[in-house]
């Protein structure tokens, strides 16, 4: 990996800028009730109506599942048979990781949370009972394992891509973070209207995806920059 051109400025101090900024809004987020609202708006004492729907079932949750996992399969084959003039092949191999790494992250957080669905929830039929997700320590009488969303990081482990392309392929990178941030808005949308989500969920799996990244190109960019 070729070090930072003479004169460029580093780019890491932006994107801490930006990820604590996100942070910001999402501890004002989970500290509004506004989950619990939303819910309450899609759902009810019987469930929610949308859960077992074709687009948001069949389409986007198994189909997003499917369209992920291609979509990696791409990535590995460019990373060692380049398809996309630019990044050297280490950064290619390097984002793969990142990638791969982000998909682990958050099924492995949520495989330790006790955080229950909403539709686990009894106000929508279910027997747990609404506890924050921060309080690691209180079991809601429900299932648990439901935080944060591992869905949404099908779409948001891509966000890998940005950092992939943004140097060598600026407009490109642009392009592949408004699919990515789409993807992840409509897989994470399916999941709430199912039931299966609060937002909150989606929002944080964003955010630990793009923290995972940030974390990554830092370290990488201080490292070319020595």
């Amino acid at each position: 990996m070729s070090p930072l051109p003479a004169g460029a400025r580093p780019r890491w101090p932006r994107d801490l800028a930006v990820l604590l900024a996100a942070l910001a809004l999402l501890l004002g987020w989970d500290a509004s009730g506004l989950d619990l609202a939303v819910m309450r708006l899609i759902g009810g004492p019987e469930g929610f109506p949308l859960r077992e729907a074709w687009v948001t079932s069949t389409l986007l949750h198994s189909g997003g599942r499917l369209l992920a996992w291609v979509v990696v399969l791409l990535m590995a084959v460019d990373a060692w048979r380049p398809q996309v003039a630019g990044p050297s092949r280490r950064e290619r191999r390097l984002w793969l990781a990142v990638t791969v790494a982000a998909v682990v992250l958050v099924p492995g957080i949520k495989r330790i949370s006790r955080t229950s669905c909403p539709w686990d929830l009894a106000e929508f039929g279910g027997s747990a009972a609404q506890v924050s997700h921060w309080a690691w320590s209180v079991g809601d009488g429900g299932p648990g394992h439901c935080f944060p969303s591992g869905h949404a990081a099908g779409a948001f482990c891509f966000l890998s891509g940005y950092f992939l392309l943004r140097c060598s392929r600026p407009r490109l990178a642009r392009v592949w973070l408004a699919g990515t941030l789409l993807a992840g808005a409509l897989f994470g949308l399916a999941q709430t209207l199912r039931g299966a989500h609060h937002p909150s969920h989606t929002l944080w799996t964003a955010w630990l995806c793009a923290a995972l990244c940030v974390a990554v190109a830092a370290f990488d960019e201080r490292r070319r920059l020595r």
